[in-house]
């Protein structure tokens, strides 16, 4: 079966090379693009390819005249929650890859895709190594009482913590619950210094030029230590294979999964 695709973000780091995988996969058709720029052109064009007859256009409403399955978003915080909401009231499932959207955010459109009788798929990072390295952190959550996690990201970044982070804080609360050795209301000095606390877990963002997007779980026990890392490039590539299994599974769900690898380890 074709899984009609729309692509919100489509000019972005993320969508374009979605776009571009979209049309060369034989699984999904590309229905629809839509963009704050650009907003007239062909896709092919943009990405130099000869035209397919896909025009970006500037809203949801637009885009979805012709007929879709599947939208995936990669736009910005403040407007994805709104298009999602208004995509499954039209019948129209949901892959979401922005970052920024809080719990309630997810709880509300979680609400609305199980009135509906849809589905919505949604992870701070699609990138296969990025879901494993959670999965691998929530393992050891299990079985190691404390741990603490710092975010890098661009200097540019204004989302902090990112929505990969967010989303690993508040699973790994969902797995143990994180043990302070000095309580956060007995520090001395700034207490802003220990991070804010997500999910019951202390994280420190940081955002510095030379960083794209990354994670450290640092697990502390008597004289022995473990640091679970993740580091992406500069490039979007590494996303765009699991936004595709996200794309594919996404049509088989109803109501919200959250997080990539809970998409890779069903099973488990």
């Amino acid at each position: 079966m074709t899984i009609r695709v729309c692509i919100a973000g489509v000019t972005g780091w993320t969508g374009i090379e979605v776009a571009r995988a979209i049309l060369d996969s034989e699984p999904f058709e590309l229905a629809g693009a839509i963009a704050r720029k650009s907003v007239g052109q062909d896709v092919g064009e943009i990405l130099g390819l000869p035209r397919n007859g896909v025009t970006v256009v500037s809203t949801l409403d637009e885009a979805l005249a012709q007929q879709t399955d599947v939208l995936v978003d990669f736009t910005s915080h403040d407007s994805v929650k709104q298009r999602a909401i208004a995509a499954l009231e039209r019948g129209v499932r949901v892959v979401i890859g922005t970052s920024g959207l809080t719990s309630s955010d997810y709880d509300e459109i979680e609400r609305v895709a199980e009135t509906c009788k849809s589905g919505v798929v949604a992870a701070g990072n699609f990138s296969i190594t990025a879901a494993l390295a959670k999965r691998f952190s929530l393992l050891a959550a299990r079985h190691l009482p404390s741990w603490e996690i710092v975010d890098y990201s661009s200097a540019s970044n204004e989302v902090a913590p990112s929505g990969t982070v967010r989303e690993l804080a508040e699973a790994m609360g969902g797995v143990a619950q994180n043990h302070l050795e000095v309580p956060l209301e007995d520090t001395h000095g700034e207490r802003a210094a220990r991070g804010a606390s997500i999910g019951g877990s202390q994280v420190h963002s940081i955002r510095l030029p030379g960083h794209v997007l990354g994670f450290d779980v640092n697990f502390g026990l008597p004289n022995e230590r473990l640091n679970i890392r993740h580091e992406a490039g500069s490039g979007a590539e590494p996303y765009v294979q699991g936004t595709l299994v996200a794309v594919q599974k996404v049509m088989q769900i109803e109501g919200l999964v959250r997080g990539l690898d809970n998409l890779l380890f069903h099973a488990d």
